[in-house]
């Protein structure tokens, strides 16, 4: 390899070294080195190499030890100064926090990298900033920008959380381990583990108070797919009643007809799909729903929901066969 293009492997290198310490708390030596297929000792030259450049990597030996990005006293040669910084941090509050559901989780990702290295001096700038912007229109219920930083934080460093939360009536505290943060068409989710009932659970950002993220880190469990998982939860899985439906129309088209938050759509082949839905009191509006999709479908869980089928059939057949006089003579 020539000396240009040894150079600019190591520079790729150094900065998907860059990206791996955005991405988690700590990495170990060995841990780095493996995932950049190189020495523990070229990790340690790439690791002065960013400091050099600016960017405050720190360095601690023993049981939980390793490196890890810090804020620093000067921004990383991005590139940004401070008014840069300032503005950009308040536009991504107000964009992860706000209504407009397309741009909300990708504001949010950026932040949570910009927050990596963003000096105290700049935070309270821009706390104080985002105070003062509003925005308006619909789409995605609004949520305090501070709430998912402190949560998007708390995932990103494996450290529990805490808040208090609305069930059956009462609000009481939760303590979890925080997996990811979630945005759908509608709101704003964090999936996690709560350890008070062992197992996984999802919430609903907009009705957390009292959120804080504490210093106790975890493990990270093997955790089920993130958007998957929420999307079951919103559409279904919290419903008392729920139905399946094999439809026969590809699973992109009714994709395209029914919004995410209403039902889950599963492919089945290229010309058919699942789909999966849930209704508090009663199963006649998804019933209704699934059959303005147009396309035909059957009935595959619950059983009775077929019986239902014959009776709404009956009714609707019923209606059409009888005009009445008075209809018949205003068209006439």
């Amino acid at each position: 390899m020539d000396a240009s293009g040894e150079e600019r492997g190591t520079t790729e290198r150094v900065l998907t070294l860059l990206g791996l310490l955005q991405q988690r708390q700590v990495w170990t030596g060995p841990e780095l080195a493996d995932r950049l297929g190189v020495t523990p000792r070229t990790v340690r030259r790439d690791v002065e190499r960013l400091r050099t450049l600016g960017y405050p990597v720190h360095a601690s030996q023993g049981v939980g030890g390793g490196y890890q990005l810090g804020s620093g006293q000067e921004l990383p040669p991005l590139l940004l100064d401070d008014e840069e910084a300032i503005v950009t941090a308040v536009s991504l509050l107000v964009g992860a926090g706000g209504a407009v559901a397309s741009a909300g989780d990708a504001a949010l990702r950026a932040l949570t990298k910009l927050d990596r290295v963003l000096p105290t001096r700049l935070r309270h700038e821009v706390r104080a900033l985002s105070g003062s912007v509003e925005s308006f229109g619909g789409g995605r219920t609004p949520v305090d920008p501070q709430v998912l930083m402190t949560l998007a934080r708390a995932c990103r460093d494996e450290v529990e959380a805490r808040f208090d939360y609305p069930s059956g009536g009462e609000v009481r505290q939760r303590q979890v381990e925080p997996y990811r943060l979630v945005a759908s068409d509608r709101r704003w989710y964090l999936l996690a583990y709560e350890l008070d009932r062992d197992d996984w659970r999802s919430f609903r950002v907009d009705r957390m108070t009292d959120v804080s993220a504490r210093t106790w880190r975890f493990r990270p469990r093997a955790a089920p797919d993130a958007a998957t998982y929420v999307q079951e939860g919103v559409a279904s899985r919290v419903y008392p009643y729920q139905a399946r439906f094999l439809v026969h129309a590809s699973a992109d088209t009714v994709r395209a007809q029914i919004p995410a938050s209403a039902a889950v759509v599963r492919r089945r082949g290229n010309e058919r799909c699942e789909v999966l839905s849930g209704a508090d009191k009663s199963l006649d509006a998804v019933l209704m729903h699934v059959l303005m999709l147009g396309h035909d479908f059957e009935v595959l869980d619950p059983p009775e929901l077929g019986k239902r089928c014959h009776a709404l059939a009956e009714r609707l057949l019923s209606a059409g066969a009888t005009i009445s006089p008075v209809a018949d003579m205003e068209q006439s």
